[in-house]
């Protein structure tokens, strides 16, 4: 597959990057293991952390945000398989 940065992302395409679990799960991998690195990029004046911020617009300081939509996505999606399991049946005769 391929990446896309959301900076990069069409504005009217924007809104799935906030949908999307996925999203939020790599936000959450590349904010705790590249955001608060210090390091200088090779040939670049920009550390890490500028890079992360500035390329992909993950910022190290909303892993509570991450941590949050986590916890929602997995309660609205066990509502709903609970809620579906109650109300649909499939076998009737």
């Amino acid at each position: 597959g391929y990446l896309i940065p959301r900076p990069k992302i069409p504005v009217w395409w924007r809104w799935y990057c906030w949908i999307c679990p996925v999203a939020w799960t790599f936000y959450g991998l590349v904010a705790s293991q590249f955001g608060n690195i210090q390091t200088k990029l090779d040939g670049k004046d920009q550390i890490v952390a500028q890079f992360i911020a500035e390329y992909y617009g993950f910022c190290h300081d909303l892993l509570w945000l991450v941590a949050v939509v986590h916890v929602v996505f997995t309660v609205m999606f066990t509502f709903l398989f609970s809620f579906e399991i109650m109300k649909f049946n499939f076998q009737r005769r």
